[in-house]
């Protein structure tokens, strides 16, 4: 009986088994279906146009062109004269063989780009004779224009991304551009919108025959947002010609908003070299000068010693701890401090006496290194503790941290404390005299210009700063982030005695160059020491010159720090510079035409040129 129906039962259950296989395979199973789409249709991309990039009056300071990529599909390519087509795009023969090596490599099936950024004059004589090279298109794309050539170090570039990028972020192929440093790598969602896709049909000659399927799987591409900076684009220019032939950094913040006015980094470069075909030339160029560095932002990234406007937040930390008042007086007897072989000469003459006033004014030493061993020695013997009080203040002005502006690089600068000198000195092995030179801006302490510039704000707003940041809207008005005030621990009551010593600093002290009719300028100059290690050596350099300042006194719309680096002492070059960039911006335009002639024409490329100091940045030679 068994045997009778073992046959049947055999046969039914692998008919059923087949059958089941077919449906499964044929009607629910759609795997087959998408490969054999993948032979009959071609996926392209569409583009949105890269946001635009306005100042905060609304000037051009970044808009696109139009150019043309030349596109492959590799398993479309059929024979071809390549010495033909290289000499019709004007690439080597090498350079385009190696292109298409790098499609085939990426996919045969998705198209690539095999010459990049032709522009439309040169597309024309393309597009006469692109019919005779199966497998190749050409594709409208664009790049960056830059109505004004400034700002590069603030603004960034873009260039194509590469396996990393992708890694990072599957919305990127290759060819795709993405931006690099500054507002267009830090704001790169915004700026590159969403690219849609179009889905095109095949014949079995792999031609494009129409839409597929009447576009329906089509994805609209999602518009990109055009960025309003906070930066001022003729004070912005102005602050980059007053730095030509020289070395350095300004930053200019409006106090009461956190808004970065400019950030110029010099020497610096024309944005435009870092578009088109040569691109990577000229970048290699940029990045190999490792003496000038124009890739390197100044105002971010390097770190000094903050010198004497440093004494402006000593003498509020000691007025803050009630070891100092404004009639506090020290006599300067001999013209200089001296404690424990540190000698700190004076602007002084002997025998001078300075209270809080006069010695900010004078730039006193004698008088801010008395002031910091009292906040030091507060605590009688454990200096630790006055230490620590000493950076917990410094840290409330958002010194020894970053301080979270939208850009994507930057220093930290340093603050020390007592576990820093516990390190470097056997316990109780130091003393205030030992770390002294604190009192004047030198010694352990780095700072970077955008941090000055933060702290003079804040002394601005008599005890106040809002984060600085560079982006002030987009145009969807959709903007998420919140930038966050941030009050120091100095009680509001102490600012303005500070701060008439810094109105006095311009009026009758160190920087009377930076006097300007009809404004009320605080300041304080800076002559930093500079040092480098040479063949193991400690070595000492020119000196930098410093200077921060805000304006007006009382109704502050302007505070900034200068760096100009081996300028000598602070009233040489860095404060009529600052006083240059206050007039300009709160008068629109600058009388005082003797002092901005010397300064637009002054150079310190001698300098630059002496021995390990490197010579004058070219990027055309």
């Amino acid at each position: 009986m068994i045997r009778r129906f073992f046959l049947p039962f055999v046969t039914l259950l692998t008919a059923i088994v087949f059958v089941g296989r077919l449906i499964s395979l044929q009607l629910l199973n759609s795997s087959y279906k998408l490969l054999s789409d993948g032979n009959a249709v071609i996926e392209n991309s569409i583009y949105p146009e890269r946001g635009y990039i306005y100042d905060r009056n609304q000037k051009l300071l970044v808009s696109n062109q139009p150019v043309y990529d030349l596109m492959a599909i590799p398993e479309n390519i059929t024979l071809f004269d390549t010495l033909e087509l290289s000499k019709i795009l004007g690439v080597p023969k090498t350079e385009l063989k190696k292109q298409i090596k790098t499609a085939k490599t990426f996919s045969v099936k998705l198209p690539s780009i095999i010459v990049g950024k032709i522009s439309k004059e040169h597309n024309a004589v393309i597009q006469e004779k692109i019919w005779k090279y199966q497998g190749f298109f050409l594709q409208k794309n664009s790049v960056r224009n830059y109505p004004v050539p400034i700002a590069s170090n603030l603004l960034g570039y873009v260039s194509e991304v590469n396996k990393n990028d992708m890694k990072r972020d599957n919305y990127y192929r290759l060819g795709e551009l993405i931006g690099r440093q500054g507002i267009e790598e830090y704001y790169e969602s915004f700026l590159r919108g969403r690219k849609g896709k179009k889905f095109f049909q095949k014949d079995r000659f792999n031609r494009i025959i129409g839409s597929y399927e009447e576009g329906k799987y089509d994805v609209p591409k999602e518009g990109a947002q055009n960025l309003i900076l906070t930066i001022d684009s003729e004070l912005q220019r102005y602050g980059e010609e007053l730095l030509k032939n020289k070395r350095g950094g300004i930053v200019a913040i409006e106090p009461r908003t956190g808004e970065v006015l400019s950030l110029v980094s010099a020497p610096s470069y024309d944005p435009s070299i870092l578009v088109g075909r040569k691109r990577s030339k000229n970048y290699r160029k940029l990045a190999l000068d490792t003496l000038a560095k124009p890739l390197f932002d100044r105002g971010l990234q390097a770190q000094y010693a903050p010198g004497s406007p440093f004494k402006t937040i000593n003498a509020l930390v000691a007025l803050q701890e009630g070891v100092i008042d404004d009639k506090t007086a020290y006599l300067c007897q001999k013209g200089h401090y001296y404690a424990r072989g540190m000698f700190m000469e004076c602007h002084c003459r002997p025998g001078t006496k300075n209270n809080l006033l006069s010695g900010i004014y004078r730039s006193c030493n004698t008088y801010f290194a008395n002031t910091y061993r009292r906040i030091i020695d507060r605590a009688g013997e454990n200096v630790g503790e006055g230490m620590n009080i000493w950076n917990s203040h410094l840290k409330s002005f958002g010194l020894g941290n970053y301080l979270g502006y939208d850009l994507p690089v930057g220093k930290k600068g340093f603050i020390p404390d007592a576990d820093y000198y516990n390190y470097w000195y056997k316990k109780g092995g130091w003393k205030s005299a030992t770390v002294v030179s604190n009192a004047i801006g030198q010694g352990e302490l780095l700072t970077t210009p955008i941090q000055m510039a933060n702290f003079t704000a804040a002394i601005a707003n008599r005890g106040y700063y809002i984060q600085p940041h560079f982006l002030k809207s987009v145009s969807n008005g959709v903007l998420d982030k919140v930038y966050e005030k941030k009050t120091t621990s100095i009680d509001s009551i102490h600012f303005e005695k500070v701060i008439e010593g810094m109105f006095q600093v311009v009026e009758r002290g160190t920087a009377r160059v930076a006097k300007i009719r009809g404004v009320e300028v605080c300041g304080k100059t800076g002559t930093v020491e500079n040092f480098m290690k040479i063949d193991g050596v400690k070595t000492q350099m020119t000196d930098h010159s410093i200077f921060i300042a805000f304006a007006p006194k009382d109704d502050p719309k302007i505070a900034l720090a200068v760096y100009v680096e081996n300028g000598y002492w602070g009233a040489r070059w860095a404060a009529p510079i600052a006083s240059l960039m206050v007039e300009k911006y709160l008068n629109g335009s600058v009388k005082r035409k003797w002092l901005e002639d010397r300064m637009l024409n002054g150079s310190l490329l001698a300098e630059y040129e002496k021995p390990y100091l490197g010579k004058p940045f070219v990027i055309n030679e």
